[in-house]
């Protein structure tokens, strides 16, 4: 019979936790992007030569753990083993605990490399490669077999009572999460099937969509069935994923109602909730090293001890963490991110696993993690997406940079500038443009020399700002933002349109705008085992497939809704048209048709317009029309007081209307139910504006799938409009009104998407009872 399994661990997490000592230090230098890693790897090997061995996987027992690790290169002629890092700027500006981490690695892959190939004595070179100028800076040193396993023994025996405590907790939260039950008596009408989607999603490791209606409890009808399913399929971690804050208190919540909450003595779950760093600093302002933060000062030596805190605590909100991380003084942002490898669930912002460098993505193809990724208000993740992959640069803001540069900033900025006006000159932006009337032109190439001087500017950035990190925040953020732009630009291809525009002399702006960001998607997907995406307004399936890069295999669910169309009364004024040469003409049966309704059924009400003139223009002659009538407005930047100062009106016992702009803050997202709002007027389809940008898109969709104006316009308008629609029927006791005005959506291409559960609209042109229909 066999005996009890050695516990495993790899070699970078058993350094990680072991190696590392002395302050924390991030002095605005970032490190290069996973695919630039990747890159600087290949170009070593290419330098080595054909009998250079490359990713050597290598493992071993040592004092009771199995440890498993992939060195990055050997050289068996010169016997040398290599472990190369990639850098930006000044390699002498490398913190010291990165230099110990990087070399216990080194260290601990020769120990299990000598014990492997039976050698005496290895050589060990680190090998440092800036991924700008491509330069390489070696550390070597001759190591003997005894030397290194004596070595990487007592690093295994400082690991292995954190591992045994590790295992024993993954046993009992797996055991736990077999009896886990749900939370009531019963599900919500739809909520079983929704959960039962996402169980079969996690169990044959496939994404799933599923569009499945407001008020049927999708946040607990996700959670529930993916930690159901985390022992029985062997998933390692858990990302819930929203698009706002308040998705996130969602998913806590819902987490607490399923025994996570420590204070409840039930389910052992870690939980993370991941914040921004800006929102997670406690000295905003200062730099992030030892010299100007006392949390970063000795982060490492206390870090073990909050690790240990954090782990025993185990509900890790923000206010949790914060508390934990002041006691033991150190940083509550990077407690956080240490944390993101010993939760169980992960609740944060969808970055954290789609962007170019999310740390949940990085972590789980650096540990192996089988991942459920769930995104909360799915609809939304294309247009996130598109901003994620998209930069911008200014001329303007060079210019105003370089009069107050130092030194040796003024000629890389110099050259930069230089080659920015040889652009604008070759492509015909004369000097006629200017303010209200840019010139703007498509590239489909960007010339060589303006990257290698926007190179040499973020070089020369990441020098100055690592030496004098008092520069200030707007040259850190323009060295993050030449670094995206190269990194973009070096991906340029149909999914990225690059413009350049100029409004008058020294104004112009190159953008890399994302439009078809499956390109850049579908790796992050298939790293996952399984993705759920979930909205009430995620359709159509094919749209979602093609532009988010879903893989080959993707299921499309629809949970049939619990409402009926008894109570939500859908109608079309057709004889009103909200296009701009009608404006003015619509004012009139815009504000007849709310106040008849608002006399019909006294109440609450939103109207959503397309922006924020049209809303004006209509609010200003409600209210010169029918005074009586309460009526507030949205405003353009409205502050979160002020937003919620707008929500504050909609009482149960009280009336009246609420302008809004569809597809802004009101739009989606919040909560009226019951009688705090009984109808909605949508005067617009919401269809985006035909600008230069959009007209891209819909060619490149267009050539791509065939479906220009169906994805540029027609979804993501109508995605709008019943989002801002589904703020009438939250609850299975709520009943409403919904009146679209706009003739376009008695058309059968537009009335497609919406809801089969409202039923037949009806068409009419006249009054809230008319019978005209068109």
């Amino acid at each position: 019979m066999n005996g009890p399994q050695p516990l495993r661990v790899g070699v970078r997490t058993l350094c990680d936790v072991t190696a590392r000592e002395g302050d924390l230090d991030h002095r605005f230098t970032p490190s290069p992007s996973a695919r630039e890693g990747i890159e600087g790897h290949r170009e070593i090997a290419r330098r080595r030569g054909a009998d250079y061995l490359t990713e050597v996987t290598l493992a071993g027992e040592v004092a009771g753990l199995m440890v498993r690790g992939r060195a990055d290169g050997y050289d068996p002629e010169a016997n040398r083993l290599e472990e190369i890092k990639t850098h930006r700027g000044d390699i002498a500006r490398l913190a010291s605990n990165q230099r110990a981490l990087h070399r216990a690695q080194l260290r601990s892959y020769g120990a299990l490399l000598c014990a492997e190939r039976h050698l005496e004595s290895v050589e060990l070179t680190l090998v440092y490669l800036e991924v700008g100028s491509g330069r390489e800076t070696r550390v070597s040193e001759h190591a003997t077999a005894a030397a290194l396993w004596q070595e990487l023994v007592e690093r295994c025996r400082g690991y292995f009572a954190w591992a045994e405590r590790e295992a024993q907790y993954r046993r009992d939260r797996d055991a736990a999460l077999c009896e886990l039950s749900f939370p009531f008596a019963d599900f919500r009408p739809g909520q079983r099937h929704l959960a039962e989607e996402c169980y079969k999603a996690a169990a044959t490791g496939r994404v799933l969509m599923a569009q499945a209606p407001t008020g049927i409890g999708k946040t607990l009808g996700t959670l529930f069935p993916l930690l159901k399913a985390m022992p029985r399929h062997g998933l390692d971690r858990l990302a819930y994923l929203t698009m706002k804050t308040p998705g996130r208190r969602l998913a806590l919540e819902a987490l607490t109602r399923l025994g996570a909450h420590p204070k409840q003595d039930g389910l052992a779950l870690r939980v993370l909730e991941l914040t921004a760093r800006e929102k997670a600093c406690e000295y905003p302002g200062r730099a992030c090293h030892g010299e100007a933060c006392p949390l970063a000062a000795g982060f490492y030596d206390r870090l073990p001890a909050a690790r240990e805190a954090a782990a025993e605590r185990r509900w890790l909100d923000r206010e949790s963490l914060r508390e934990l991380a002041v006691e033991h003084g150190v940083c509550p942002y990077y407690l956080g991110q240490e944390m993101a490898r010993w939760s169980d669930v992960v609740v944060g912002d969808v970055n954290h696993w789609f962007d170019d460098h999310a740390l949940l993505h990085g972590l789980a193809r650096e540990q192996g993690w089988r991942v459920g990724v769930l995104v909360d208000e799915a609809h939304n993740m294309i247009a996130r997406a598109r901003g994620m992959y998209s930069v911008a640069l200014t001329q303007r803001d060079l210019g105003r940079l370089k009069r107050s540069a130092p030194e040796r900033l003024k000629a890389p900025l110099g050259r930069l500038q230089r080659q920015w006006q040889v652009l604008v000159r070759e492509a015909g932006l004369g000097e006629g443009a200017g303010p209200g009337r840019p010139a703007v032109r498509h590239l489909a190439t960007l010339p060589p020399s303006l990257l290698g001087s926007l190179q040499a500017l973020a070089t020369a950035l990441a020098e100055a700002l690592g030496e004098h990190p008092e520069l200030g925040a707007e040259w850190q953020e323009l060295l993050f933002e030449s670094l995206a732009f190269l990194r973009l630009a070096e991906r340029l291809g149909d999914h990225t349109l690059c413009e350049l525009t100029r409004e008058g002399r020294g104004r112009a702006r190159l953008a890399l705008h994302n439009l078809i960001p499956a390109d850049f998607l579908a790796p992050r997907f298939a790293a996952a085992h399984c993705v759920v995406l979930f909205s009430a307004t995620l359709g159509p399936a094919d749209y979602q497939r093609d532009l988010l890069g879903l893989p080959k295999g993707s299921v499309w669910r629809e949970v049939p809704s619990p409402f009926a169309a008894n109570q939500l009364e859908v109608s079309i004024r057709a004889d009103i048209s909200t296009r701009l040469r009608d404006r003015e003409a619509s004012l009139d049966p815009i504000v007849a048709e709310i106040a008849a309704q608002h006399a019909r059924r006294p109440g609450h009400y939103l109207a959503f317009f397309s922006s924020f003139a049209y809303l004006e223009a209509v609010f200003a002659h409600f209210v010169a029309c029918h005074p009586q009538i309460p009526a507030w407005a949205q405003e353009p930047r409205m502050s979160e007081a002020a937003r919620d100062t707008f929500l504050s009106r909609f009482t149960d016992d009280g009336r009246g209307v609420g302008f809004a702009v569809l597809g802004g803050a009101f739009g989606e997202g919040i909560d009226l139910p019951g009688e705090r709002l009984v109808g909605a007027f949508v005067a617009t389809l919401g269809l985006p504006p035909a600008d230069p940008i959009n007209e891209a898109l819909r060619t490149r969709l267009q050539a791509r799938y065939g479906r220009g104006d169906e994805y540029a316009y027609r979804v993501p308008g109508m995605v709008k409009v019943v989002q801002a629609a589904g703020r009438v029927i939250r609850d299975p006791e709520d009943s409403g009104t919904v009146v679209l005005m706009d003739d376009r959506f008695a058309r059968n291409e537009v009335r497609q998407y919406l809801p089969r559960w409202w039923g037949e609209a009806l068409v009419r042109t006249a009054g809230p009872t008319g019978h005209a229909p068109t």
